[in-house]
Parts: C-alpha cells; sequence; structure tokens
C-alpha cells in the first residue's frame, strides 16, 4: 500500500531563481510538480520526504535554462491484489458501484456484492439487504478487497469486492 522508496528526476529552473535560494527554489518546484502525481511504475506520489542529492546543473543551449539531476525521498501509494482497503462510495448504478480509496478509483460490480442485497433505483439509488438493514449509497465507507488492477502510465484502475467475510458497509451515512 504505502511505500518509501527513492526516485530521481531531471528540473529545469528559469534563470531568474538563480541566486542565495536556488536549492530552496529547486525543492519547492519539485514538491509542486511531483506530490500528486501518478506513475504507473511507482504508483501515487503522496509525499517528498527528503532530498538525497542535487547534482551539478547543466546549462540547456539557447534558453539559460539549467537542468539539474534530483534525487529525492517519497511516499508513494500502490494498491495490490489481494489488500484489504476502505473506501467512501461515490456512484451507484445497477451494474455495481464506484468507490474512492485516496486517488484510487475502484468498482465493485454486482456480481461480486453479496447475494443477499439488492439495486434500489429512485433518486438515490442504493443496493439494500433484504430486510432493510444494511444499505450501500453515495458516500456510504465500505471495506473491501482488491481483486484486480490495471496500471496505465498515469493512473491505476482497481476491481473490488465485497463478497467475503469481513468485508461491506462499515458506515452508513443515513444512520
Amino acid at each position: 500500500m504505502f511505500f518509501h522508496i527513492v526516485l530521481e528526476r531531471n528540473m529545469q529552473l528559469h534563470p531568474r531563481y538563480f541566486g542565495r535560494n536556488l536549492r530552496d527554489n529547486l525543492v519547492s518546484k519539485l514538491m509542486k510538480d511531483v506530490e500528486g502525481t501518478c506513475s504507473g511504475k511507482h504508483g501515487f506520489v503522496v509525499a517528498i520526504t527528503g532530498i538525497e542529492n542535487v547534482g551539478k546543473g547543466l546549462i540547456r543551449d539557447g534558453t539559460g535554462f539549467v537542468t539539474f539531476p534530483v534525487k529525492y525521498q517519497c511516499v508513494v501509494f500502490r494498491p495490490f491484489k489481494g489488500e484489504i482497503l476502505e473506501a467512501v462510495v461515490t456512484m451507484v448504478n445497477k451494474m455495481g458501484f464506484f468507490a474512492e480509496a485516496g486517488p484510487v478509483q475502484i468498482f465493485v460490480s454486482n456480481h461480486l456484492i453479496s447475494d443477499d442485497m439488492e439495486f434500489q433505483s429512485g433518486d438515490m439509488p442504493n443496493y439494500t439487504t433484504f430486510d432493510g438493514s444494511i444499505k450501500i449509497q453515495k458516500d456510504s465507507e465500505v471495506r473491501l478487497k482488491i481483486i484486480g488492477t490495471r496500471v496505465d502510465a498515469t493512473e491505476i484502475f482497481c476491481i473490488g469486492t465485497i463478497k467475503d467475510d469481513f468485508l461491506g458497509v462499515i458506515n452508513d451515512p443515513t444512520a
């Protein structure tokens, strides 16, 4: 789920940022450019925790920009198959529901929802048990298990299930 890793990036800096605050300007630009992004290989960069090394800059011909190799430590979020997550339901339809766990969007098909739950359409679509005691709707908190992931260059999508022991609704907003 969360990993602390070391990454490298080449940062270009405009000449107006040169001076006594060069390193601070470089670090703030790195944080702005990197935090909150996703690489398929490493996952979502949550936070930069430290700068290991700033290499010597290389002047770009004709522009005045300087490229600095920066080695930094960061915390990344990467979900794996078989992992249990708590997520917030964002949308419910007859095909299943979508939920978000941090930056990851997870789809739970109606085939992966308990057999005792049935889809109820209307102005607030939901999945409800036959006795009406448990309801999955927008803003419900659910505990689910990831059964598959698809990794793109800039995004991670997951398929989940709540059809297992100790999975399902953990907080109903209407209760």
